[in-house]
């Protein structure tokens, strides 16, 4: 099975415009995980509808490819990019990317989700570790089935836990922070691209939710790695200051 790797980037962003390109301890985001992606998997492409990211990717020797300025969602700007590519691969990984700590843990489990034959689509969770983040409606949660297939997605906490005071919820259910890397057989990529918006989607703001709704299957798996996404300059002093620490811990 061929698995490639495609990093949706956009200059424009209302909460940090140019942040695929914002330097991070001498390297520009998008080039972070470009190259983690590209070691696990072998094959990677940035999809972007600005040439300043193109010009910076192909400067740094990576491979990029020009989509549309008017996808609404990473998933439809992967979706053009895989047939500009005329890809052969059978598994298309979508890497954010402002996703710089993206780890290569994360990228083999989604890859392992495959042998799997009827996950259609793979994304990773994560267990909270407190119940001021599982509150926290930035970070959506997963309620799976047994066999590790999402339920549904929701930035409200779920479940609620009865008869138990909020703050030993934790200590009750292992509540699961969704990571928002996603994987698709290259035909349902097709598929759910063409999936009009479905009112659970509307509600909650969570693409994967149309997924859900118009009966395509979501395999869920566990990481306890965790990542930094950017999505503000505070996010990216943030990152700094993980990087600093992780190379310091390193340090003999």
């Amino acid at each position: 099975m061929k698995f490639i790797g495609i990093i949706p980037a956009r200059y424009a962003s209302s909460r940090f415009p140019g942040k695929p390109l914002a330097m991070l301890d001498g390297q520009t985001v998008v080039q972070r995980v470009y190259e983690q992606v590209e070691r696990v998997l072998g094959e990677a492409y940035v999809a972007t509808d600005d040439h300043r990211i193109m010009e910076a990717v192909e400067h740094f020797g990576g491979r990029a490819v020009m989509t549309r300025s008017d996808h609404k969602s990473g998933t439809d700007r992967i979706e053009e990019a895989a047939e500009l590519l005329n890809t052969d691969a059978d598994v298309i990984i979508n890497v954010q990317g402002d996703e710089p700590f993206i780890h290569q843990s994360q990228l083999e489990t989604v890859r392992q989700l495959f042998d799997d034959a009827e996950a259609q689509i793979c994304t990773l969770g994560k267990p909270f570790e407190s119940m001021e983040a599982v509150m926290n409606p930035n970070s959506p949660k997963i309620v799976c089935d047994m066999r590790g297939y999402a339920l549904y997605f929701s930035r409200s906490v779920i479940p609620y836990v009865r008869g138990r005071e909020p703050e030993e919820w934790l200590a009750s259910f292992p509540y699961l922070k969704h990571i928002g890397l996603y994987a698709y057989r290259r035909d349902v990529l097709r598929e759910i691209t063409k999936l009009p918006q479905s009112p659970l989607e509307l509600a909650e703001s969570l693409e994967q939710l149309r997924w859900l709704q118009h009966g395509y299957r979501i395999r869920v798996g566990i990481t306890d790695v965790e990542t930094i996404g950017i999505d503000t300059p505070d996010d990216l002093l943030r990152a700094e200051q993980f990087l600093q620490s992780r190379q310091s811990t390193a340090l003999p």
